[in-house]
Formats: C-alpha cells, structure tokens, sequence
C-alpha cells in the first residue's frame, strides 16, 4: 500500500465525544470535570462545551483512544462518540455569532507520518 493511500482523506478520521452529565450534586460535577479533563489530556479539543473533538489517524489508533474513554466514562450520564472521515469532516458546515466560518484543517504533526 503506497504512502499516498496510507495518508487518505478516507482513512485520516476525526472523534467526536458529544456527552450530557449530570451536575446536580458536587460528585457529579467533580465527575463530569473529570471526564471534561481526561479528553483534554487525551488531546480533543473543546468544539463546544459537551463536544469535544480530535484528530486520528485511522481505525487503529480510534480503537485505541475508544478504549482509554471507556474506561473512564464517569458512572452517570449520556455519552456518544462518532466518527468522521476527514472528507466528511471538511464538508461541515459552522457558524458562529451568524458568520460561517471555515472548518479547522487536520493538524500539521500528522500530515508527518
């Protein structure tokens, strides 16, 4: 398989970690500062305040980071993950205050390997 192929927007993916916890109790905003902490550690960038999102390069390394934020899904609340190819990716659409506003490109560290 060529280096080119290996490097397709079709294989290239982003993760979407869309979440609604709870925060009634202190525990469970503790919990869900947690959670919030734990993916930006693990390198997703905050989209909006329960999305957040990050770049992969492929199934492999999506099955790896899927694992990590399983095992450390806090006990209450709704979590889901999605993913994007990074074609798919380029063809959403965003607005902010009314203005469309272009579409973060892939981060450079990763058009590397």
């Amino acid at each position: 398989m060529s280096d080119l192929h290996h490097l397709s927007g079709y294989r290239l993916m982003w993760i979407f970690v869309m979440f609604d916890l709870p925060v009634g109790t202190k525990p469970q905003a503790r919990a869900a500062t947690r959670f919030r902490e734990f993916l930006l550690d693990e390198g997703f960038e905050m989209s909006q305040f329960s999305v957040y999102a990050r770049f992969c390069s492929g199934k492999e390394s999506f099955d790896s980071h899927l694992g990590r934020i399983e095992r450390n899904l806090p006990e209450k609340g709704d979590v889901h993950i999605l993913t994007f190819t990074d074609r798919q990716y380029e063809n959403i659409v965003r607005f902010s205050s009314q203005r469309r506003q272009r579409v973060r490109k892939n981060p450079d560290q990763l058009a590397m390997f």
